[in-house]
């Protein structure tokens, strides 16, 4: 009685190492689906959606109807309709086009959607440019990086789309990207009347900008310190444009400095080469297409813009000091748990040994005569098997040992209730062809459930 109750609690520990294993195992593959989150603390700055007209986007312009515009671009290779803001480098794009039937029809931005919808069923324009936004066939060509979108939105210019798409529609190379915006030095005159602004109310207002006044609650939260403000409208004349950034940077020195040109923003000041880049095309990479095909006031485009800065801010770019946040049990122990699993799985076939060795029938055959004594071990030893083997199956072999593993906790749950031994038999016999067929899949032959288990107790 007192070894059978020693071979009893044997049982136990080594089915209960065998369950701790997966359990841990099973933890730690879907911790691997896990975000990560890291931020400063959670973000004042709004994030609601915008339906169309609530901001301020749609213009008082209008589009012909669609059999005028057709008979429109019938008539000439490119047409402007009244209110359109977008230009293109013209030689450029003639080369490209070369002597090829391409027709470009150019819309003002801030339409509605049926109205852009108008644009768009007019089947003879081969190219149709609203706004700023450029599409074609079922392609839209979208600038991919700053210099792109700065020359978008400062200058709306779309040399670098219309190149794209023109090139794609007419199945040709597509040519090198260039900054098409020239910029230039300021002249003292220009820069003394900017920074008088400054000095006086923080914000610079050029003849032509549409920003009268700064999102005070937007700026705050974006730069608690302070800021100052430069706004000039969109520079459509093709004329090298100011760079007044990196000269305002010397003026005011370690002061955050944001600068609009149309609905392109910069930023200059402190963390200037980790920041700008990052809130810049972050900014521009979700709300390039609104802002290319609407007509936006500078105020809403700076609001959304500080939200964004807001948001970098607290995603820890300031070097400041991130707040408490106690100690995650779960992502402390996660570099434990894969030696935890091992520690589990080895002291589950060490506890096993002990009944494989009892497997007589396992050097001659896995089909012969069932014994009371051999049952146990056979279950044992395929059990083990199948664990070894559930580290190292794929798409191909999981489905033959998934069905070895159901018919081994069969066999152990008829071993429990005492069924007779040759049913249990019959459970291995087909577990271990399915161990087997997963052996052969994965070209392992020391797997086969004969050579395993002769193996082992060699």
């Amino acid at each position: 009685m007192i070894r059978h109750l020693g071979q009893d609690r044997r049982e136990l520990l080594r089915w209960a190492f065998l369950g701790i294993a997966v359990v841990v195992l099973v933890v730690f593959l879907l911790a691997q689906r896990q975000s990560v989150d890291v931020s400063y603390g959670r973000s004042p700055a709004s994030s609601q959606g915008v339906e169309e007209g609530s901001a301020g986007e749609l213009s008082d312009a209008s589009v012909p109807s669609e059999d005028e515009m057709t008979a429109l671009v019938s008539a000439a290779p490119v047409v402007r309709l009244p209110g359109s803001t977008a230009r293109w480098n013209e030689q450029r794009v003639r080369e490209i086009i070369g002597n090829r039937d391409v027709r470009i029809l150019v819309a003002p931005p801030g339409l509605d959607e049926d109205e852009r919808l108008r644009v768009k069923r007019v089947r003879n324009a081969t190219v149709r440019v609203v706004g700023t936004e450029v599409s074609g066939g079922l392609y839209q060509a979208v600038p991919d990086d700053l210099p792109g979108w700065r020359g978008q939105f400062a200058a709306g210019d779309v040399t670098g789309p219309l190149l794209t798409l023109i090139a794609k529609l007419e199945d040709q190379p597509t040519p090198p990207d260039g900054d098409e915006l020239r910029w230039r030095e300021p002249s003292a005159r220009e820069l003394a009347v900017v920074a008088a602004d400054l000095r006086a109310t923080g914000l610079h207002r050029a003849p032509g900008a549409t920003l009268t006044k700064v999102p005070a609650g937007n700026a705050e939260n974006a730069f608690p310190d302070g800021v100052l403000f430069v706004a000039f409208p969109p520079q459509r004349d093709g004329a090298p444009v100011p760079q007044y950034g990196p000269a305002l940077t010397r003026l005011f020195p370690g002061t955050p400095i944001v600068v609009m040109y149309g609905l392109w923003i910069e930023y200059h000041g402190p963390w200037q080469e980790d920041f700008a880049e990052l809130a810049g095309a972050s900014f521009y990479g979700q709300f390039g297409g609104r802002l290319s095909r609407y007509d936006y006031p500078q105020y809403n485009v700076l609001a959304v813009y500080l939200n964004r800065v807001t948001d970098v801010r607290y995603a820890g770019l300031f070097d400041r000091p991130l707040p408490y946040r106690p100690i995650d049990p779960l992502r402390v122990a996660l570099p434990a748990l894969p030696w935890v699993f091992a520690g589990c799985v080895a002291a589950f076939l060490t506890l096993s040994i002990r009944s494989l060795r009892r497997f007589e029938d396992s050097r001659g055959g896995r089909r012969g005569d069932p014994r009371r004594g051999d049952v146990p071990a056979r279950l044992a030893g395929l059990t083990a098997l199948a664990v070894e083997m559930s580290l190292l199956t794929d798409a191909r072999s999981d489905p033959a040992l998934t069905r070895g593993i159901v018919r081994l906790q069969a066999a152990r749950e008829s071993l429990g209730a005492n069924l007779p031994d040759r049913h249990v038999w019959t459970l291995l016999n087909d577990a271990a062809d399915e161990l087997d067929d997963a052996a052969r899949t994965l070209g392992i032959p020391s797997y086969r459930p004969d050579r395993y288990l002769r193996g082992r107790l060699s």
